[in-house]
């Protein structure tokens, strides 16, 4: 059957066009239930998906079998319910897919997962080309109410076409928490209940009550309780204001160091007001870290600094709104008007890119409470208010949380326990959190995906190879191998674990480099004279049989031995000697060395605790590598460019703005150091004179600090950009080449080449410059939370290794004052650490700090930026949630700064005991 639907369109032009959009309706669309005689087949052959007598959870409600139905709001707020094992039989309706899939992409990819699970029996029906269940929108319908009408009229189809089964009856329950949409179902004689009054009557899992959202509108939230927040404005008005330069959009980023500070990063060209400053309770307004915000400048004379005290929300006055207020009144003392930046307020919230949290539970005091506040893990999200029975056996557990919403008069979100990871402290529940909590897919790779791996055993076929692992070859543009590669975007390195970008039958065999065997790869080859000068380069695919696999120690031991002279030995040290004369031409053209510590764990074979934590030592082989990785980088940059001007994916690194190099110009200039920021080449000039005879150790300082002032370097599609400069290589192109294995962007890169030099063709996603673009920003989303991951994966790491050593005593080195502390990095361990002079339940002694020299006085003791101190390390596991390495300064020694009572027991990474344990490992 043929219908047709006609609907006015209006063009840019400002004139309106009459569109008619044919639509087929059918009658032999299956209803999905295993019992039915009436249906025909699966058009995919398939077994039906309802169960003949469906299993799950018994309802006191409805003792009978039935089959759910939920509406789209519901589906919406609810998908952590219907995640649940426990929820099997469900119907789900084009009309809500359609709906979910426009309103919120990641639920409608959670549902698709659900329904793809054969264990859960949801099944998908096509009731908009089902000819009994499709409906036209009526004069004067909204399509909101066309589609709740749409869903009751496919839930009475249902039943009426169940009632025809010869066996016992199933009934179809439809859910909504929808008033209106409820009422009107039971006025038709449709079986009707909210989701809290259908979770509440399973009486045999009562905790699936505390995974109910709790959604209600702004408006009704306000029951009782003073006014904390002002009210967010109507996205209408957000958008007007958005257009007509009253309000800016962004993204909110929350500190990690002050939970009443924030920064907006305001989206557009515009240079100015690039970045806006948030503080105060009610500026903050209730966004949260990630969302899109609405925001309003404030005029120039409420304009703010920075803040440099370190602020941490201890949850103990929740609703104290007083004490919020006397905090804030500290950010705001700034005498130095040159560091006030734009400040504004947050007016309202466009996009909520609220995730599921980890986190624990921080249990009420008041005996039999239900409701309780969670502490995520990371500190820039609030604490969120949750209501669950399971308070006694979360305590003390790893949990996930997903936010509800936030009421004006709450001081927090409120939010619904999701599930429970495991203890707190277990070294796989750790690795779990940090994994979730950077966004890093780690999931076993399907079998859709695996089926694209070649069978084994494997041999090559006659075709041209080369040097970099040909994993293009492997991996063809649109399968399911691919999609999840670029899913994926990067392989994540954590201290004990590699979660993988491709499967381990790609990266640790076919596209492993071994020795003695033949391997496909890509090749960038050059012909070279001994001034290291490029006489021609060549590009191939070609088939490579490895002389040997060399670790970076192994390939230094044999250019520095006096008795190896053997091939491979003399064709390392003649590399070894192009790389330098490679490496000096770069850094004559201005390219940056900067310094970032590094460290590296020794595990215990046994219990794969940390044993022993040293800063990873760079030898002259990682160096002689890099430069030959960087010069194909940049070769083939400049070859899918003029190839492909307009669809080339590229790598760029943008100089930082003036201003981020303020606390390094001072800092040198507080040790008598000159350091000019005019350009990339004038800062490496400057860096390599910032020496000290008497402070050998002052120039890595200074390059680890320069670090610290970069910008991050991003992948871009050049059909998108104009400025394709990579400010740290010194390079005017540059992209990513080398490493097909564990980074997607190189397998573009390869794709891109093949089909420069014939080897391959393209397809239209290859030469489509937004898709690229969109891929691009996936790739720098990827790359950002897989270094994020590795960081935190090394701070638990820290963790473990000075559980066990009481007190350590090591030297360290000021990198930052703020004002209220120090941070220092210890040399020794490559650590990273805050000492603090304000404590709990402890006078705050007298502090002075100077932003210009920079410097703070504690008491009559004034401590500088680049000074050399002492500190004790150790473990401070007195909040579980948030265990951390807590430092104290010992030199120079400062009134009422004393090591804690019970970290009393001091052992010297020096001491005898310690060097008796360090000669055993040996």
């Amino acid at each position: 059957m043929l219908t047709s639907r006609t609907f006015l369109k209006r063009t840019r032009a400002g004139s309106v066009l009459k569109v008619v959009r044919e639509h087929y309706l059918r009658d032999d669309i299956p209803c999905g239930a295993a019992a039915c005689p009436l249906c025909p087949p699966r058009p995919d052959g398939g077994p039906s998906v309802l169960e003949e007598r469906p299993s799950g959870a018994a309802s006191s409600l409805c003792p009978g079998p039935h089959y759910l139905l939920p509406d789209t709001n519901l589906l919406l707020h609810q998908i952590d319910i219907l995640e649940d094992p426990v929820i099997k039989n469900v119907i789900v309706l084009q009309t809500v897919l359609q709906e979910v899939r426009n309103r919120s992409a990641p639920v409608y990819k959670r549902i698709r997962d659900v329904i793809g699970n054969p264990e859960k029996h949801f099944y998908s029906f096509t009731n908009e080309h089902h000819r009994e269940t499709y409906v036209e929108q009526e004069q004067g319908e909204s399509s909101n109410d066309r589609n709740d009408r749409a869903i009751r009229v496919a839930v009475k189809w249902y039943n009426e076409h169940l009632k025809k089964m010869q066996n016992e009856e199933i009934q179809v329950i439809f859910l909504t928490n929808d008033r209106n949409n409820k009422e009107k179902a039971l006025e038709e004689g449709i079986t009707a209940y909210t989701c809290e009054e259908y979770i509440k009557s399973l009486i045999a899992n009562p905790d699936l009550v505390d995974r109910l959202a709790c959604i209600s509108d702004e408006g009704k939230e306000i029951e009782s309780g003073k006014i904390i927040f002002p009210e967010h404005l109507p996205l209408s008005k957000l958008q007007q204001g958005i257009k007509s330069g009253i309000y800016l959009q962004g993204t909110y980023r929350a500190s990690r160091d002050n939970y009443l500070e924030a920064t907006v990063w305001v989206h557009g060209d515009a240079e100015e007001n690039k970045e806006i400053i948030i503080q105060g309770l009610k500026h903050l307004n209730r966004a949260v870290h990630e969302d899109i915000v609405a925001v309003e400048l404030l005029a120039k004379d409420e304009w703010v600094a920075p803040s440099s005290v370190v602020l941490q929300d201890d949850g103990q006055n929740e609703d104290d709104v007083e004490i919020e207020e006397e905090k804030e009144n500290i950010l705001k003392t700034s005498d130095n008007k040159s560091m006030l930046r734009p400040t504004g307020k947050v007016v309202g919230i466009i996009k909520r890119n609220w995730r599921p949290f980890c986190g624990m539970l921080s249990k009420s005091q008041i005996k039999e409470a239900r409701r309780h506040l969670f502490t995520p893990a990371d500190r820039r999200i609030p604490r969120i208010r949750i209501e669950t029975r399971q308070a006694d056996t979360l305590e003390g557990q790893r949990i996930i949380v997903a936010i509800d919403g936030w009421p004006r008069n709450s001081r927090y979100p409120n939010g619904h326990f999701v599930k429970n990871l495991g203890s707190a402290g277990d070294k796989e529940t750790e690795t779990e959190v940090l994994l979730l909590e950077h966004d890093v897919p780690h999931q076993p790779f399907s079998q859709a995906v695996l089926s694209f791996l070649p069978k084994m055993p494997w041999s090559i076929t006659e075709k041209v190879g080369v040097h970099i692992a040909d994993v293009s070859h492997f991996i063809r543009p649109g399968n399911a191998l691919d999609e999840e590669s670029a899913k994926r975007g990067t392989t994540v390195y954590l201290c004990e674990k590699r979660i993988d970008m491709v499967p381990e039958l790609l990266s640790s065999n076919l596209c492993s480099l071994r020795s003695n065997v033949d391997r496909l790869a890509f090749s960038c080859i050059w012909e070279m004279n001994h001034n290291a000068e490029i006489l021609k380069t060549r590009f191939t695919k070609s088939v490579i049989n490895s002389k040997a696999s060399l670790t970076y120690a192994e390939a230094q031991m044999r250019i520095d031995s006096a008795t190896m002279n053997d091939d491979i030995t003399v064709s390392l040290r003649g590399l070894n000697k192009l790389a330098k004369i490679l490496k000096k031409k770069r850094i004559d053209n201005g390219a940056l060395t900067l310094s970032s510590p590094e460290v590296r764990f020794h595990m215990d074979s046994e219990t794969h605790d940390p044993i022993d934590l040293q800063t990873k030592e760079l030898k002259e082989t990682n160096s002689m590598v890099e430069e030959f990785m960087l010069l194909a980088n940049v070769s083939v940059a400049q070859k899918i460019y003029d190839e492909f001007p307009e669809f080339a994916l590229l790598r760029k690194h943008p100089a930082p703005p003036p201003s981020n190099y303020d606390i390094l110009v001072k800092a040198a200039k507080s040790k008598n150091l000159e350091i000019k920021t005019d350009s990339a080449k004038a800062l490496a000039e400057s860096l390599d004179k910032a020496e000290s005879p008497a402070f050998p150790y002052l120039n890595t300082l200074l390059r680890i600090l320069t670090t610290r002032c970069m910008m991050q370097a991003v992948y871009f599609c050049s059909g998108m950009d104009s400025d394709f400069h990579h400010y740290g290589l010194a390079s005017p192109i540059y992209t990513h080449f080398t490493s097909p294995i564990r980074r997607y962007a190189d397998i573009i890169v390869h794709r891109l080449l093949a089909v420069a030099i014939g080897a391959d063709s393209t397809y239209p996603e290859l030469t489509d410059k937004h898709k690229l673009s969109d891929l691009c920003k996936n790739l720098n989303y990827r790359h950002k939370m897989a270094q994020y991951a590795q960081r935190a994966s090394v701070a638990f790491h820290t963790q473990l290794f000075f559980k066990t050593k009481g007190v350590v005593n090591e030297d360290a080195y000021i990198l930052f004052v703020r004002k209220n502390a120090i941070v220092v990095l210890i040399p020794k361990y490559g650590l990273e650490g805050t000492v603090f002079f304000e404590e709990k339940d402890k006078p705050t002694p007298r502090l002075d700090y100077n932003n210009e020299v920079p410097s703070l006085t504690v008491e009559d003791t004034t401590l500088h930026v680049f000074d050399k101190v002492k500190v004790n390390i150790m473990l401070d596991a007195s909040n579980i949630q948030h265990q951390k390495i807590r430092m104290v300064l010992v030199e120079p020694k400062i009134p009422g700064n004393d090591v804690p009572a019970q970290f009393s027991t001091v052992m010297s990474s020096n001491s005898e005991p310690e060097k008796k344990k360090k000669k055993l490992q040996e």
